[in-house]
C-alpha cells in the first residue's frame, strides 16, 4: 500500500493500514525542510516519529495487539517533493496493490493518479477529493480507460472521497441535542441515538441493537471520553445482550431509525425566503395603510355628496388623486372640497412610492449581503470557521433545518457564499476579539461548533463561551491527543454538567480510506465518544464463517454485529427460504432493500450480502478474510 500526502490524514491512514490491517506501506511526503526530494530511507525522522505516535495509538484504540505495528519493515517512509513519474517509481507503485493520493490540493491529486495509471494499469486508486463534481468526472474517466484496456472490473477500481463529507455528519450531529448521530454514504442513512444512563439498578433499553454502551460516569476517570486510557470504564462496542443487562447505570448507543430528525426551527427564524416585512420597513407600510384609508374615505364621501354610480365616483376621486381631472367648476361645494384634499392626498403619495422603490432595491441589495442574527434567537448552533469542513457541516446543518449562526475571520473563505446563498446569519470576524461571539448570540445559544484549523483558536472560544454560558455544549476540533485529553480533564472538572466533545478530522475519515484501499467500500464512519464504529456493506460469500449460520451466530461481540440484510439481488426464493428475514412478515411482498428489523434466526446464505457494524479490528478481520478469497466483490450499492 502506497499512501502520499501533506498532512495528518496521510500518516493517520498509513497508521491504520500498518497497525489495524497489518500491510506493508510505503509513505510518500514532502520534504521537511522544503528543499529537494530527498531518496527513500532518507531525512525521515520528524515524519517517522509522528508516524511511530500515531501507529502506536491505533493499535492501543483498535485494541490489535501489534500486528503489523512492531515490524518497522512493514513501513518505508520516503521524500518527495513533486509527485512525478519518477518519485512515484521510486516508491514502487509498478509493485504495489493500491495507492491512496490523500494531499490537501486537487489538482495534485489528479496529476499524481494520472501519473500512477500510467506506471501500473492494475493499480486500485483511492483520491481525496474536495470537488464533488469533478471527483464523479475523474472516477468515470479513469474506469472508462480501465474497461477501454480490457482490464477485469475488480482490477484497477478508482474510489474518490472526501474527507469532509466523510465527518460532517458526525460533527453536525454532535453539536444538536435531540439530533442523532448519523452516518451518510451513497444513499445509505443511518441514525443512531444516545440513551442516558437509566436508574439505579436499571439496564438501558436495547431498542432495535445496542450499537455501544458509553462510559461508566459522566466524567470519565481518564478525562479523556473514552480514549485508550479509560480502562473499563470507557465505552464498550457491539455488546451482547447478557453484558447490556449488566451494565446497569450505563447510557448507550442504541439504532432506533433510518432517516434524519432535527429540531424544528424557532419562532421568529427567517429562512431561506424574504418574507414581505423585510422589504419594507414597518414605518412605510403603516404609511401605505394610511394613505389607502384616506383614498377610500374621499371615495366614500364622493358617493354621498355627488351621488353619483360608486364605480364612478371611485373613478372620479383617483383622477383628483393624481392631479389629471377638471377643475370643479360650477359644482358644489362638496365637489370642490374634496377635490382639493384629494390633490393633497396625491402630494402625499409621491414621497411615499419613492421611499417604497428606493427600500426595496436597498432589500434586494442587502439580499446578496450577509445576514446579522435576528434579534431574539436562541436556541441555535454557532459554527466557528467556514473553511472545507465547516461549510460541509453549514450545508448538513441546514438540510436538518437546524438554525445556525457562522462566524469566520477570513471574508473569502470557501464557505461564505454558502453562508450567503442560505441566507444564514453570518459574523465576519476573530472569534477571540470582544464582542464577535456576543453578535452570534452566544449567551442565548445551544452549542458551540469550534472548527476552525487553529487549536488554540477553538479552546480559547470555547473557554470564552463557556464562561458566558456554563452549560453550553461545546463541540472542539483538536488535533493533539495529549492537548485533547488535558482539555477534557479540565473542562469536565470545570463544568461537570456540561457536555463537551472533540473530533478529529483525519481520525474519522482515515477508515473508509483504509477501506477503500483494501477493496472494500465503508460506508461510515459513527464517533463513539473517542473510539469509532464502523458500516460495511459486505457479501456473505466472502465471508464463509457466516454461511448457513443464523444472524446471532454470526454476531462477535466486541468485533462485529450484522445490521441489515440487502434484498436488491436476491430472488423471492432465496428471501424466503428458511427462517424469515423480518420479524412478523415473510417478506414475500417486501419491495427490494435494506431489511433492518432483521429476525435473530435469519439464515445467512452466501448469495446475500449484509450491512454490518464493526469495531476497527474487526473491520481490519473480515477485510482480511475477504481477500483470501477468489477476489473482491463489486463496491456494495446500498
Amino acid at each position: 500500500m502506497t499512501v502520499c500526502g501533506d498532512d495528518t490524514l496521510a500518516h493517520r491512514l498509513a497508521a491504520e493500514l500498518r497497525g489495524v490491517h497489518g500491510q506493508q506501506v510505503v509513505l510518500v511526503v514532502p520534504p521537511t525542510g522544503g528543499g529537494a526530494p530527498q531518496p527513500a530511507g532518507g531525512g525521515r525522522g520528524r515524519t517517522t516519529a509522528l508516524l511511530g505516535r500515531i501507529t502506536a495509538a491505533v493499535a492501543r484504540a483498535s485494541g490489535n495487539g501489534g500486528t503489523g505495528a512492531a515490524d518497522d519493515r512493514a513501513l518505508v517512509t520516503m521524500e518527495a517533493g513533486e509527485l512525478s513519474e519518477e518519485a512515484l517509481a521510486d516508491a514502487g507503485i509498478a509493485r504495489a496493490s493500491a495507492l491512496a493520493l490523500v494531499h490537501d490540493d486537487d489538482e495534485v491529486n489528479i496529476r499524481a493518479a494520472l501519473a500512477a495509471r500510467r506506471i501500473n494499469p492494475r493499480l486500485r486508486l483511492v483520491i481525496r477529493m474536495y470537488n464533488r463534481k469533478l471527483g464523479q468526472h475523474l472516477e468515470q474517466l479513469l474506469d472508462q480507460a480501465a474497461v477501454v484496456a480490457g482490464l477485469d472490473s475488480s482490477d484497477a477500481t478508482v474510489t474518490v472521497l472526501s474527507d469532509a463529507d466523510s465527518v460532517a455528519p458526525a460533527l453536525a450531529a454532535t453539536a444538536v441535542a435531540g439530533t442523532s448521530k448519523v452516518v451518510h454514504a451513497d444513499g445509505l442513512l443511518l441514525r443512531a441515538v444516545e440513551q442516558a444512563p437509566p436508574g439505579p439498578g436499571r439496564a438501558p433499553q436495547p431498542g432495535l441493537a445496542t450499537l455501544a454502551l458509553l462510559s461508566a460516569t459522566d466524567n470519565d476517570p481518564a478525562g479523556a471520553e473514552g480514549s485508550d486510557g479509560s480502562g473499563d470504564a470507557g465505552p464498550r462496542l457491539l455488546p451482547d445482550a447478557e453484558a447490556v443487562a449488566a451494565a446497569t447505570g450505563r447510557g448507550a448507543l442504541v439504532l432506533q431509525a433510518v432517516s434524519y430528525s432535527g429540531p424544528a426551527l424557532p419562532p421568529g427564524w427567517a429562512g431561506r425566503r424574504m418574507p414581505f416585512r423585510e422589504l419594507f420597513s414597518r414605518r412605510l407600510r403603516w404609511s401605505v395603510a394610511g394613505l389607502v384609508g384616506a383614498v377610500l374615505a374621499m371615495a366614500v364621501a364622493s358617493i354621498l355628496v355627488t351621488g353619483d354610480h360608486p364605480l364612478h365616483a371611485t373613478y372620479l376621486t383617483l383622477l383628483d388623486l393624481f392631479s389629471v381631472n377638471d377643475p370643479a367648476l360650477g359644482e358644489s361645494t362638496g365637489r370642490k372640497v374634496l377635490q382639493l384634499l384629494s390633490g393633497l392626498v396625491g402630494l402625499l403619495l409621491l414621497p411615499v412610492l419613492f421611499a417604497a422603490v428606493l427600500e426595496a432595491l436597498g432589500t434586494f441589495r442587502s439580499a446578496s449581503s450577509l445576514r446579522r442574527a435576528p434579534r431574539g434567537l436562541s436556541g441555535h448552533v454557532v459554527l466557528l470557521g467556514l473553511g472545507k469542513i465547516g461549510t460541509r457541516v453549514l450545508a448538513r446543518l441546514r438540510e436538518l433545518d437546524i438554525p445556525v449562526v457562522c462566524v469566520e475571520a477570513d471574508p473569502e473563505a470557501r464557505g461564505v457564499s454558502l453562508a450567503r446563498r442560505l441566507r444564514v446569519p453570518t459574523i465576519i470576524g476573530d472569534a477571540t476579539q470582544e464582542g464577535v461571539l456576543e453578535a452570534a448570540k452566544i449567551h442565548r445559544a445551544h452549542s458551540l461548533l469550534a472548527l476552525t484549523s487553529a487549536d488554540t483558536i477553538n479552546l480559547e472560544a470555547a473557554l470564552y463561551a463557556r464562561s458566558v454560558q456554563p452549560g453550553l455544549r461545546v463541540s472542539l476540533r483538536l488535533f493533539d491527543d495529549a492537548f485533547a485529553t488535558a482539555v477534557y480533564r479540565t473542562l469536565r472538572t470545570a463544568h461537570p454538567g456540561a457536555l463537551t466533545r472533540s473530533r478529529s478530522v483525519s481520525t474519522l475519515a482515515a477508515p473508509a480510506f483504509a477501506g477503500a484501499m483494501l477493496g472494500r467500500e465503508i460506508l461510515g464512519a459513527l464517533p463513539v465518544e473517542r473510539t469509532v464504529l464502523l458500516f460495511a456493506a459486505l457479501d456473505v460469500a466472502g465471508q464463509p464463517q457466516w454461511a448457513g449460520r443464523t444472524v446471532a451466530e454470526a454476531f462477535r461481540p466486541g468485533a462485529w454485529r450484522v445490521l441489515a440484510l440487502d434484498t436488491s439481488g436476491t430472488s423471492s426464493s432465496s428471501a424466503t427460504s428458511g427462517t424469515s428475514a423480518v420479524s412478523g412478515a415473510r417478506g414475500r411482498d417486501r419491495a427490494p432493500g435494506l431489511v433492518w428489523d432483521l429476525d435473530p434466526g435469519h439464515r445467512l446464505l452466501p448469495e446475500d450480502r449484509v450491512v454490518v457494524a464493526a469495531t476497527r479490528q474487526g473491520m481490519a478481520e473480515l477485510l482480511a478474510r475477504g481477500q483470501r478469497q477468489a477476489g473482491p466483490p463489486p463496491v456494495p450499492q446500498p
